[in-house]
C-alpha cells in the first residue's frame, strides 16, 4: 500500500471520528424536540442530515477502500458534494457562534431553542434543566462541522 492509500485511510477515520459526536449531540436535540411534539428547526437538521449521510459515506469509503481507489474521480466529487452540504450545516447553525455558553439565558436564539430554552424553562420541561449544555452542545457541533468542511476538502483535493 502506497503512502496515498495510507492517508487515505488516516482522513477517513479521522472524518468518521469527528462526526460521531456532531449525530449524537444534534440527534439529542431532534430527540428532545420530537419528545416535545414540536417540528425541529432547519439549523438543526441541516447539519444533522448531512453529518448521518457523511458518516456513512466516510465508513463505506473506508471499508471499501479496494474498490473506491479505482473510482477516484467519483470519489472526489462526493466529497467535495459534502463540502458544500457541511458548509451549509454550518451556516444554518451560525447563530450559536456569537453566544456566550456560561450564562445562556438571552436572546433571539435562546428562545428559538423551544424546549431546550426560554419556552422548555417557562414549562418546567426537562430538556431545559440545564440551560448552558444546549449551547454548548450545539457550539461544539458548530466546531466539529467547520473541522469536516476541511477534512473532506483535504480528501477532495489529495
Amino acid at each position: 500500500m502506497a503512502l496515498s492509500g495510507l492517508l487515505f485511510i488516516f482522513w477517513r477515520i479521522v472524518e468518521f471520528v469527528t462526526l460521531i459526536p456532531i449525530i449524537g449531540m444534534l440527534a439529542w436535540f431532534v430527540n428532545g424536540f420530537t419528545d416535545s411534539n414540536q417540528l425541529t428547526p432547519n439549523y438543526i437538521l441541516v447539519l444533522f442530515i448531512t453529518s448521518v449521510l457523511a458518516g456513512a459515506w466516510a465508513l463505506f469509503t473506508l471499508i471499501g477502500y479496494a474498490r473506491t481507489r479505482h473510482s477516484g474521480l467519483f470519489v472526489a466529487l462526493v466529497d467535495l458534494g459534502f463540502v458544500g452540504a457541511l458548509i451549509a450545516g454550518v451556516y444554518e447553525l451560525r447563530g450559536i457562534a456569537g453566544q456566550n455558553c456560561s450564562n445562556f439565558s438571552a436572546g433571539s436564539f435562546y428562545v428559538n431553542l423551544g424546549p431546550f430554552g426560554y419556552y422548555g424553562r417557562q414549562s418546567n420541561s426537562p430538556w431545559a434543566a440545564n440551560v448552558n449544555k444546549p449551547c454548548a452542545m450545539l457550539k461544539a457541533a458548530f466546531a466539529l462541522g467547520i473541522m469536516n468542511i476541511i477534512f473532506f476538502f483535504f480528501t477532495f483535493v489529495s
